[in-house]
C-alpha cells in the first residue's frame, strides 16, 4: 500500500502533466469544443468533471493492464522486488534530464477526425467523458515521460494498479475543472489563466526535473554502487 508521500507524488505528477504545454492545450481545446454547445456554467462544470473521469478511467485501465499483468508473473515480480530500487535510479535521472530539456523526444500523437469531433460534440456533456478517454491515451512526450517513466515504476514498485493511476488521472483533470468554469465566463479570463499556468509550468517542470535527477543519483549511489548506505 503506497504511503502518503508516494500518493502525493502521483498527484503532483498528474498536476505537472496537466499544466505541461501539450496536455494543457489539449485539455482546453477539448473543454472549449464540448462546452460551446452548453447553456450554463453548471453544465460546463459537469463537462469538466466527466472529462476528468474519462481521463482517470484510461489511466486506471492502463495501470491494471500494465502493473497487474507484470506483478502477476512470479519471476518478474521477484526480479522487480530485487532490482526495482536499482532500476528507479537511472529512470529518475533520465526523466529528470528530459524535464530539464537536456534530452529530447519527439513523436506525433493521434488526433481526432472532424467527423469524430462532430459525433462527440453532439453528445454534449457525456461527450466530454469520451474525449477524456481519448485524449488521455494521446500521449505527448512530456506526459509519456511522466506516466511511463515516473508513475508506472512507482505503481509497479508498490503494486498499485488502481490507486496511484487514479490519483494521477484525477490530478490531470484538476486544472480542467478550473478552465471549464473559465470557459463559461469568457475567453479573456481563459487566456489570462492559460498564460499564468504556462509560466508556472516552466518553473514546476524544471524544479521537478532537478529533484528527479538528485533523487535518481541518490538511488543509484545507494542501491547500485553502495556508496551511500
Amino acid at each position: 500500500m503506497p504511503d502518503i508521500l508516494v500518493a502525493a507524488t502521483a498527484l503532483w505528477l498528474g498536476i505537472l502533466t496537466s499544466i505541461s504545454p501539450c496536455p494543457l492545450a489539449t485539455n482546453i481545446a477539448a473543454i472549449s469544443f464540448v462546452s460551446r454547445r452548453l447553456g450554463n456554467p453548471g453544465q460546463v462544470f459537469w463537462t469538466g468533471v466527466l472529462y476528468t473521469l474519462g481521463r482517470t478511467l484510461s489511466y486506471v485501465v492502463l495501470g491494471i493492464l500494465l502493473v497487474a499483468s507484470i506483478t502477476s508473473v512470479p519471476l518478474v515480480s521477484q526480479l522487480l522486488q530485487k532490482y526495482m530500487n536499482k532500476i528507479l535510479g537511472p529512470i529518475l535521472i533520465l526523466v529528470g534530464m528530459f524535464l530539464l530539456e537536456m534530452l529530447t523526444l519527439s513523436f506525433a500523437s493521434p488526433g481526432l477526425s472532424e467527423k469524430m469531433q462532430f459525433r462527440i460534440a453532439t453528445r454534449g456533456v457525456w461527450g466530454a467523458g469520451l474525449l477524456g478517454v481519448i485524449f488521455a491515451l494521446s500521449f505527448c512526450p512530456v506526459s509519456a515521460a511522466l506516466f511511463f517513466g515516473s508513475l508506472l515504476p512507482l505503481a509497479i514498485k508498490y503494486e498499485s494498479s488502481v490507486l496511484l493511476p487514479s490519483l494521477y488521472g484525477v490530478a490531470t483533470g484538476l486544472p480542467v475543472l478550473l478552465f471549464a468554469l473559465l470557459v463559461a465566463f469568457g475567453a479573456q479570463s481563459l487566456g489570462r489563466a492559460f498564460n499564468k499556468l504556462t509560466r508556472i509550468e516552466w518553473w514546476a517542470r524544471r524544479i521537478t526535473g532537478a529533484v528527479f535527477v538528485v533523487v535518481g543519483i541518490y538511488y543509484s549511489l545507494t542501491f547500485i554502487f553502495g556508496i551511500l548506505t
